[in-house]
């Protein structure tokens, strides 16, 4: 039997927090299409889809904005919210396949090397219910790394989930994260803006949607054009090195 990691200092230790669609994995836009045939389903309508913009926001917001711009009131949109969300998800079960989920570029690795460091507790966080988050992240191998998150369906804001995972994390370690020892690692804007108020580490990544320069205008503690280079991932997580251009130029 191997021997245990030795724990680490209190102060070494960091809670890392990942975003999956875009930062993780890409899912081939199934679960895209499946939000859409249970807005249809439920309501008829899918609404205003040709320019929307899903990065960064949780499932419920998606349903709420999509609906809103199709003329539903609020009132229709809170009474048929669950049985949408709920279809949405069997959909989605019943159409991601593994092929479908394809890691990002140096992820894996870069997960691996986390899990491997007993300063780092790893957990998710991200607009996803929780059971889609888990089908997602399930063909890359690495739920067994994310014992919790804080998901979509905690809450539709995006910005209440930190404190949700950080909550979640005490009850899992009996340590309580705050500040820079709290990173959140995403690729859109809303996941370097949603730690803010409790002054948490962003590490933004440029492999989804967003450019490098949108991101860097929001001024993350870290910016990574991907992970491919895992040393150079682990430095961004940890805190070690300056926020540097997706070129790795040192910013001015």
């Amino acid at each position: 039997m191997p021997l245990p990691l030795p724990e680490a200092p209190v102060a070494d230790r960091r809670l890392v927090l990942f975003d999956i669609d875009g930062t993780l994995l890409s899912a081939a836009g199934v679960s895209a299409s499946a939000i859409r045939d249970a807005l249809l389903e439920r309501f008829g309508t899918a609404g205003p889809l040709d320019d929307y913009d899903y990065s960064g926001k949780t499932d419920p917001q998606i349903v709420r904005e999509l609906m809103r711009g199709a003329g539903q009131d609020d009132a229709t949109i809170e009474d048929r919210m669950a049985s949408t969300l709920a279809l949405y998800l069997r959909l989605l079960a019943e159409r991601l396949r593994p092929e479908h989920v394809r890691a990002k570029p140096g992820v894996v690795d870069l997960v691996c090397a986390l899990a491997a460091d007993p300063r780092v507790t790893l957990g998710l966080l991200t607009g996803n219910l929780e059971p889609g988050a888990r089908l997602k992240v399930e063909p890359l191998g690495l739920n067994g790394h994310f014992p919790f998150g804080a998901y979509g369906s905690d809450h539709e804001d995006r910005h209440r989930l930190p404190r949700v995972a950080v909550e979640r994390a005490l009850a899992h370690t009996g340590h309580r994260f705050e500040g820079k020892r709290v990173v959140i690692v995403g690729d859109s804007i809303h996941d370097v803006r949603c730690g803010q108020s409790l002054g948490v580490r962003a590490v933004a990544v440029a492999t989804g949607r967003t450019s490098a320069e949108v991101l860097a205008r929001e001024g993350p503690d870290a910016l990574l054009a991907d992970c491919t280079d895992v040393a150079a991932g682990l430095r961004a997580v940890l805190g070690q090195g300056d926020l540097r251009h997706h070129d790795g130029k040192r910013r001015p």
